[in-house]
């Protein structure tokens, strides 16, 4: 069998799975590639990988899209690390600098502003953009909350909104695969998700952020039936911007 390749996010939140990935039989039969969310996704959906972990606001562009995993990356709540900093409230941000990394928490900026906190807002790519707020995710917020007036945690604010948990990234597929390497593949990343503890120990220390409290608590990594409602209802809200 041609070994499947396979594209995931190389920050803090994907270290269960990969630990699982690598300490599993299931790393002989793949091609493993760690990028940013916007590269994963952007792999999944011109064909370079036939599987990945990629931001859901992605998957409606992915050929024969296919979510194969009962795991993702997911929060019931705030996740701490998927941010809007601001330096106003709210209700007075004009203009957001979005992410350059994640399609997803774009989006999910811009349904919370319109929908949620109902602002018509201007966001803007460009690296040097002077705004009221940016968009942040993953390791480059750790520590960052206190250099910001205000701080949403979009996790947080779409609960507060839906009611809903999250769903960030979804391991998504372009092709039909084998249900004995899905299995394999759940399976691994199942043992993961169970040594995390382990996991934790391996990583460096950081003075200014609580990893344990955020891949053992903060991070729900199963993807419930109320998680798949979530990513429904949010890609809906994606198509009303």
């Amino acid at each position: 069998m041609n070994k499947i390749k396979i594209s995931a996010v190389s920050y803090t939140n994907t270290k269960p799975f990969i630990y699982g990935i690598e300490h599993s039989a299931v790393l002989s039969q793949i091609d493993l590639s760690l990028d940013m969310p916007s590269d994963c996704a952007g792999k999944v959906i011109d064909g370079t990988v036939d599987l990945g972990l990629i931001p859901v606001a992605a998957i409606p562009h992915v050929p024969n899209a296919n979510i194969i995993s009962d795991y993702c990356i997911g929060s019931v709540g705030a996740v701490n690390s998927v941010f809007i900093f601001s330096t106003v409230p709210a209700e007075q941000i004009r203009t957001v600098k979005l992410d350059r990394e994640s399609r997803t928490s774009n989006n999910l900026a811009k349904v919370l502003l319109k929908f949620h906190f109902k602002q018509e807002v201007q966001f803007k790519a460009e690296a040097d953009a002077v705004t009221d707020a940016i968009v942040l995710i993953g390791d480059r917020t750790f520590g960052k909350k206190g250099e910001y007036a205000y701080v949403y945690d979009m996790g947080e604010e779409w609960m507060k909104f839906t009611g809903l948990p999250f769903v960030y990234a979804a391991w998504v597929a372009n092709k039909e695969i084998p249900e004995a390497f899905v299995n394999e593949f759940n399976a691994a990343l199942k043992l993961g998700l169970e040594s995390r503890a382990e996991v934790i120990k391996n990583l460096p220390e950081n003075p200014v952020f609580d990893l344990e409290d955020y891949l053992m608590h903060k991070l729900d990594f199963e993807l419930t039936d109320k998680k798949r409602t979530a990513l429904n209802l949010f890609l809906s809200y994606i198509e009303r911007l």
